[in-house]
């Protein structure tokens, strides 16, 4: 199938081969979560490329939240296909995904076959306030694009008070979010029609590929025929791969459980990887015992180092398990794992493309219309306030190892500091921030 780049009559057309080394790109500085990840697309594809208008992006994003799964892997998918088609799509997904997963294999064999070194023990201890910094900026960029009238402010303060105060679950935040919006769309239109319906940019950023009155391209039309494809492709995709395990290892084989247990999980991950993560714990270290709970919060750890999305902490998972009892005979503990690994990144991932290209062209016929925009709407603004949330969650963490009993740890605070200066006074790249404040940590770890 070739990327029709004639469907976009807006300005010139972005090459197949472009786009391609963009998401490449993408998937090596993807940092700071889900927040960070997408704060990175924003700056890259509507400020600076102007592929896409805020209104547009910010109305693909409010549906990829409202999925279970990697919401800014999904974005980069819905942005792909938008520009080039299904395949365009597909490939913008992998290659969010393809370089975290690379990463994590070597790391996770590192890190099991060579077992605690200072030198990354040091980098760690700089970079974690770096990533609280990092998500903090976040929400200010977020919040200072949706929260436009003193509503919109109410709905992200009740939606932090829900999950911080209440620990309400997030799916029911986002729910609670669209009852309000669609309320308010239909007695207050004027407070949720904002950019249409998400929140309006500060400033222009001239003429987008696809803006905001750029007629849907042909393959964005909803056709019944092409949505029975798709999930018809999508279970076979996933019927053949479970099959085979199940033929070579038997339903209860390690590989096969996995396989299984992961795709619950991708269908579980409202909310972002956070929301699953002890979910996660409960069935890999409680039910299974592919690793131990300490191997468990070292995992996180380095997911929250690697470029890509949260959620690829379950490669490390599946490597650690796979690898601990090989499911080879002979000496073949970094192929199981590996080949664990992969094999549950696709089970992981596999629903994400689903969701895009089956939804993806009901959502872009409501990209104008207030019964649909304002729900999503309030959902931005719930989230801003689930964003803030998960800065205070690093925060705390970070600063108070030992929790609030312990010592408040001094050097990790003047980290973060720092790290929110370079960011939010000084407007450095994620990259920067990362690598300065790397080096810094290794250094306070070193002297200690």
């Amino acid at each position: 199938m070739q990327p029709d780049e004639q469907a976009l009559p807006r300005r010139e057309s972005v090459s197949f081969w472009r786009a391609l080394l963009f998401w490449l790109k993408l998937g090596f500085i993807s940092f700071g979560g889900p927040a960070g990840q997408i704060a990175i697309m924003h700056q890259e594809l509507v400020e600076k490329r102007r592929w896409i208008s805020e209104r547009r992006f910010l109305h693909a994003l409010n549906y990829c939240m409202l999925l279970p799964g990697p919401e800014a892997q999904q974005l980069a998918t819905y942005i792909g296909w938008l520009v080039h088609r299904t395949w365009g799509g597909v490939i913008a997904g992998v290659l969010f995904v393809l370089p975290s997963l690379l990463i994590l294999i070597a790391l996770s064999w590192v890190y099991i076959a060579f077992g605690d070194v200072p030198l990354v023990a040091g980098i760690f201890y700089g970079i974690k306030p770096a990533v609280t910094a990092i998500v903090l900026q976040a929400a200010h960029r977020i919040g200072s694009r949706a929260l436009k009238n003193n509503w919109l402010w109410a709905i992200a303060g009740a939606s932090f008070v829900a999950i911080f105060a209440l620990n309400l679950p997030f799916p029911l935040i986002v729910l609670g979010a669209a009852l309000i919006g669609y309320l308010g769309g239909r007695y207050a239109p004027a407070k949720f029609s904002v950019g249409g319906g998400h929140g309006a940019a500060d400033k222009s950023y001239g003429a987008a590929l696809i803006d905001d009155d750029t007629p849907p391209p042909a393959h964005t039309r909803f056709r019944w025929s092409r949505l029975a494809l798709i999930l018809l492709v999508g279970a076979l995709l996933w019927l053949l791969p479970m099959g085979l395990l199940t033929a070579l290892f038997g339903w209860d084989g390690s590989l096969t459980q996995m396989g299984w247990f992961f795709t619950k999980a991708a269908l579980l991950t409202f909310g972002g990887a956070y929301a699953v993560l002890p979910y996660v714990y409960q069935g890999a270290v409680g039910h299974y015992g592919w690793l131990t709970p300490t191997q468990m919060i070292d995992g996180l750890a380095l997911g929250e180092t690697t470029p890509g999305p949260l959620i690829m902490v379950v490669a490390f998972v599946a490597f650690v398990g796979a690898y601990v009892q090989p499911v080879f005979d002979g000496d073949s503990a970094f192929v199981s794992g590996a080949l664990a690994a992969c094999l549950v990144t696709w089970f992981t991932f596999l629903p994400s493309f689903l969701f895009i290209l089956a939804g993806g062209p009901l959502v872009e016929s409501t990209h104008g219309e207030l019964r649909f925009t304002a729900p999503l709407t309030a959902i931005t603004a719930a989230v801003v306030g689930v964003i803030l949330n998960l800065a205070l969650f690093f925060a705390y963490h970070v600063l108070w190892p030992q929790g609030f009993a312990g010592s408040f740890d001094w050097p990790s605070a003047l980290i973060a500091l720092g790290a929110a200066v370079a960011l939010l006074r000084f407007k450095r790249g994620v990259i920067q921030v990362l690598l300065g404040c790397a080096l810094v940590g290794l250094a306070v770890h070193l002297l200690r």
